[in-house]
């Protein structure tokens, strides 16, 4: 049985720890937020994660699983120590590593005996390097050796402990082989590919999986909005393209732009490594720009189908960034609420896990029990959120109870037809529908 300390509960930190408990490991979570902490030792998710709340407490039970906000407790007689805090984004793009620099510091401190450190947060290129500068500094003065070992995650928030236990790949970069195949035995459980390489190149391959995956969501969003000029139906070109197998149909879904935590703070910090190496990502700088005006087009449709949004009552339904998560960072919904409240909209809003952490972010919001009452009396109602609760609605009871019906679909989860046969006045993002009613 390997000893693993895991620095961090965020979304990577907890579902690491939790999934290596249930593949039989003895697992420590460390971290300094102590009221994290104490909800967990009471079986409390600091998260919505779908599956999570179970396996953690399956293996709370089995005592392979741990909390602890002590470095010592967790770090001293490690196997494996995995770095997952946080690397929240400076203004510039650039990634703050204050705290993998405090946990480098804090584990040098502690360790007396050989351990692999493994950086599992998502870092600049070269910040395995600089981890290795700092525990080798420690090292060298109490005679204990240390080997750093890249192992970038690939978790999708909703589906993240699936993602964990049923991998595409796991990627793991160092400078000693030895221990990462130390390493890769943690995962031969999973039965998945495991490809090794550098630490700098196993960095890279996380900034450009994410940063590409966003690049096919600005791609077809992009197409959208010159197929609302032509008249053609994104969904359908979508799913033409789709079908050819060089093009595939992941991340093709029209709608307005991607959020969370990874995305929008990957691909910004992508574009401030290669412009401080002299390169000029102009591609990079696209994507974010076009990520930003899908979120303006939903005022633009309200503007056309209202003529002024002053005064009006807008329902928003969904706010986290995705379905399937209590996230909101860099969430569309925030961006809309503002958007709206600066021309004077009244914002009521609903979502089935994310009100909680709405609240803390977006202020002068009515936030409502449901859908149904979000709706009543508005005048326009937007789609923010594809939560599969809202794919079954009464949507006649929904026209019945608003103001006025305008309905714009911000994620192309409705057929236009059915809404128009009920009186709403509907936009979608990309479904063509302006031209078609303009001719």
């Amino acid at each position: 049985m390997r000893r693993i300390c895991v620095i961090g509960v965020g979304y990577v930190g907890l579902v690491t720890g939790a999934c290596f408990a249930d593949l039989g490991n003895q697992v420590t979570c460390l971290d300094i937020a102590e009221d994290k902490i104490e909800k967990l030792k009471r079986g409390v998710m600091p998260i919505y994660e779908p599956g999570l709340e179970e396996m953690v407490a399956r293996n709370v039970a089995a005592q392979r699983l741990h909390f602890t906000t002590s470095y010592q407790a967790a770090v001293a007689g490690a196997d494996f120590i995995f770095i997952a805090v946080n690397t929240p984004p400076s203004t510039d793009g650039e990634a703050d590593l204050q705290y993998v620099r405090m946990s480098a510091e804090s584990i040098s401190e502690i360790v007396a005996d050989y351990v692999i450190i493994v950086n599992k947060s998502t870092v600049p290129v070269g910040t395995g390097d600089a981890v290795a500068e700092i525990l080798q500094a420690h090292g060298k003065k109490v005679g204990v050796d240390f080997d750093i070992v890249s192992n970038p995650e690939f978790l999708a928030e909703g589906s993240a402990v699936y993602d964990f236990m049923q991998p595409d790949r796991v990627v793991l970069g160092g400078t000693n082989r030895e221990a990462t195949e130390k390493v890769a035995q943690l995962y031969l459980p999973l039965r998945c590919t495991i490809m090794t390489t550098d630490l700098r190149t196993a960095e890279m391959i996380k900034y450009a999986s994410n940063a590409f995956l966003a690049t096919r969501v600005s791609f077809i969003n992009e197409i959208a909005t010159i197929c609302e000029k032509v008249g053609a139906d994104v969904k359908e070109v979508a799913a033409g393209m789709g079908m050819d197998r060089r093009i595939g149909r992941a991340f093709l879904n029209a709608g307005i732009g991607y959020g969370g935590s990874c995305f929008p703070k990957d691909v910004k910090a992508l574009t401030w490594m290669a412009e401080v190496k002299g390169c000029h990502p102009q591609l990079l700088r696209s994507v974010m720009e076009i990520n930003r005006d899908m979120r303006r087009q939903v005022l633009a449709k309200l503007r056309e189908l209202l003529g002024s949004v002053r005064g009006k009552t807008i329902a928003l339904w969904g706010l986290a960034f995705k379905p399937n998560t209590d996230d909101v960072r860099e969430a569309p919904s925030l961006d809309i609420i503002h958007l709206l409240q600066n021309e004077g909209a009244h914002i009521r809003a609903y979502d089935p896990v994310a009100m909680d952490n709405a609240r803390r972010a977006a202020k002068d919001v009515t936030f409502c029990d449901d859908a149904y009452s979000t709706a009543e009396g508005a005048d326009a109602l937007v789609l923010v959120t594809e939560w599969n609760e809202f794919k079954q609605l009464d949507m006649a009871r929904v026209a019945a109870s608003m103001k006025r019906k305008v309905l714009v679909d911000g994620r192309n989860i409705y057929e236009p037809e059915p809404l128009r046969h009920l009186g709403f006045e509907y936009r979608g993002i990309g479904r063509g529908i302006e031209q078609s009613d303009n001719q």
